[in-house]
């Protein structure tokens, strides 16, 4: 005879507000560790990836320690560095060795261009390379610990962040990125802003599966249209504008709300659409430092007081 059991509602709650009382503690580290997984990954849009698993990974392989953790930077950091390089290796991608051997001096403090250098490390030097020279040069870790974290040794560290040196002070960074200015025009997605601009609820529903996931990263996940109508939007639409835009190469939908000095970015969403329906939306409502940076990238005030969250 099969067995169901379920997962009640109290043992949910234990769970979130342990999560919650995890993300305080080691929120005083939740920038440096955003910014150092969009420079090991190149990319805003993959580094919010490996952030979002690292932070994951993190609260989840607490049970597996035997020791308090005293050191919550290097445990995140460790643990950010461990998730990207094996990433790299079932990409099949060489993460490269950090051998010990004399290297000349070299110092790395042309700050006019620190922020091209960095998020085009990932594309000049190999993985573990790029780990230990972010470690060492811009997040300040000793190299015994960056030894720790990448798997080899302090001698190695050295050694690699030199040469790292000497290969950042060989590019030429001159040349102005492209940016992608064309945006998409998927129907499903107009029909989406057009009822989310009107207050449409109804309208709005319509285009989306019946199995629709919808998630807002560290938030909430729904799995229906009915989980949808019960949960996030059991008050209606927000009242809010949504537009399409082009971030960091990839067309989004931004949702933005009147503040006391302007236009405010809300949040921040994503869709996949299958045979003119939307199967998944995501949302980057929850997430401070992905919400921050794309503000500020896009030029506009980012909303800090949105209950139930206060980024102040």
């Amino acid at each position: 005879m099969n067995q169901t059991t379920n997962i009640n509602k109290d043992f949910v709650d234990e769970t979130r507000k342990l999560k919650n009382e995890f993300e305080a503690i080691v929120s005083a580290y939740s920038a440096d560790l955003w910014n150092y997984c969009k420079y090991v990954t190149g990319s805003p849009w993959d580094g919010e990836d490996l952030y979002q698993e690292t932070m994951i990974k993190s609260f989840g392989l607490l049970p597996q320690r035997w020791s308090d953790i005293t050191d919550k930077k290097y445990y995140l950091f460790r643990m950010a560095t461990n998730t990207w390089l094996d990433q790299c290796r079932k990409q099949k991608r060489e993460i490269g060795t950090l051998d010990e051997a004399t290297e000349p001096q070299h110092d790395f403090s042309d700050q006019l261009i620190l922020e091209e250098i960095l998020t085009s490390l990932e594309s000049n030097l190999t993985p573990k390379q790029t780990a230990a020279f972010l470690l060492l040069d811009i997040f300040q870790f000793s190299a015994e610990e960056i030894a720790g974290i990448v798997q080899s040794t302090p001698g190695g560290v050295y050694s690699a962040v030199q040469r790292a040196r000497r290969k950042i002070n060989s590019l030429d960074f001159s040349k102005a990125e492209t940016k992608v200015n064309t945006q998409s025009q998927n129907q499903t997605v107009q029909a989406y802003l057009e009822a989310f601009n009107s207050g449409d609820l109804d309208g709005m529903l319509k285009l989306f599966s019946d199995q629709a996931q919808n998630e807002a990263f560290f938030g909430f996940q729904e799995f229906s249209k009915k989980e949808m109508l019960k949960g996030s939007l059991k008050f209606g639409l927000p009242g809010h504008t949504a537009q399409e835009v082009i971030l960091w190469g990839k067309p989004v939908i931004i949702v933005i709300t009147k503040g006391e000095q302007g236009n405010e970015l809300h949040d921040i969403q994503m869709q996949e659409i299958e045979n003119g329906k939307i199967v998944s939306h995501k949302s980057y409502f929850f997430r401070k430092e992905f919400i921050l940076a794309a503000a500020e990238e896009l030029g506009i005030r980012a909303q800090l007081v949105k209950p139930p969250v206060s980024w102040k």
